[in-house]
């Protein structure tokens, strides 16, 4: 891995769980891990539920807009997580990857989207404890 690893989350849409996820690995790492997202199939906008539930948590993700993965996101990743799309992400020799089984927030109550912002959050400070930067 290198100096300053690179994470890329990734989700069918890029617009609930992996904004979530990036959003927690950005606010705890700061600028010791270069955090990127992208989606599979990128909606018009961040789903509005993420948003107040990240707001929640005192992090905000509205300046973040939902974009479609390219290549060279995976190529230039030392971590690829994925949310549900595993099968459209470029898999590359070096590159360490995870599949996240996370339910889509996407037409959820504000409850069960609490819920999978609290399951993403346990994730993420996994993942950053074991990026040991």
């Amino acid at each position: 891995m290198t100096e300053r690893p690179t994470v890329l989350f990734v989700c069918v849409h890029n617009a609930g769980r992996s904004q979530m996820a990036a959003g927690y690995l950005q606010h705890w790492a700061g600028d010791r891990v270069d955090v990127r997202s992208a989606g599979s199939e990128p909606a018009d906008r961040i789903n509005p539920a993420a948003v107040e539930v990240m707001r929640e948590e005192g992090i905000d993700i509205t300046t973040h807009q939902p974009r479609l993965i390219q290549v060279d996101d995976v190529k230039q990743a030392d971590v690829v997580i994925t949310m549900g799309c595993g099968d459209a992400c470029p898999v590359f020799p070096g590159t360490r990857y995870e599949d996240w089984e996370l339910e889509d927030p996407a037409g959820q109550s504000m409850d069960a989207v609490r819920a999978i912002r609290d399951e993403i959050r346990g994730r993420v400070h996994a993942l950053l404890d074991r990026l040991a930067v």
